[in-house]
């Protein structure tokens, strides 16, 4: 059995005595690494978030595990990281991602018509501060296809009538970079990277729905 596997089969036994109608984040590593809730419990909040991400994971796995990551668990609120695997694989056109997580999208509305989305901005990356075994994939995921990225993940919550929001403002440096300090080797963020996004993405988190 594979790590994803693994982590699939863990995150299915555990759905079974979620509760309904909660939060749910969805994605990859950048939101599987996310200690959202250690930094729920150290801020007192009573939240109940749901983390289903798995590091890896390409938008085609996310379609294909959708009952275990977000359906299963009825959430009323999604927020969604997935596509930044897609952004550093060649052969993966943009574009050709952004079907995917449209087929996505359309298929979390059709299960759960009542539900917000919020798709996220994908975060920025470091190639200055990047490990050396990093650096190759940094040449094809770059700040600028980020950036383009973006705009059409804008461009797909708009035409779902759902939320694009961009927590970014307090990772970036001055060239619009990863900070050096939040990053393990160029792409990941550390916990003090989620420590400084944290208060942003409880300010959508904590919204009424």
């Amino acid at each position: 059995m594979t790590d994803k596997e693994m982590k699939l089969e863990h995150y299915r036994e555990a759905n079974k005595t979620a509760v309904y109608g909660e939060t749910v984040f969805a994605g990859s590593s950048l939101m599987e690494m996310f200690p959202v809730n250690k930094l729920l419990q150290e801020s007192g909040s009573d939240k109940i978030i749901y983390n289903r991400g798995i590091g890896g994971f390409v938008s085609e796995e996310l379609w294909d595990a959708l009952d275990v990551c977000i359906l299963d668990l009825k959430p009323a609120r999604l927020l969604i990281n997935i596509g930044t695997n897609d952004l550093s694989d060649a052969s993966i056109p943009v574009d050709s991602m952004i079907e995917t997580y449209d087929k996505i999208i359309n298929a979390v509305e059709q299960r759960l018509p009542d539900i917000t989305i919020y798709l996220m901005a994908y975060y920025p990356v470091n190639y200055e501060a990047a490990d050396e075994s990093m650096k190759a994939c940094l040449q094809i995921r770059t700040n600028e296809k980020i950036a383009l990225a973006n705009e059409k993940v804008a461009r797909l919550a708009a035409k779902h009538h759902q939320r694009y929001i961009d927590i970014n403002r307090n990772l970036k440096d001055e060239q619009g970079r990863l900070k050096a300090e939040y990053t393990i080797e160029g792409m990941h963020i550390n916990e003090d990277g989620y420590r400084a996004i944290f208060d942003d993405i409880m300010s959508y988190v904590n919204e009424p729905v």
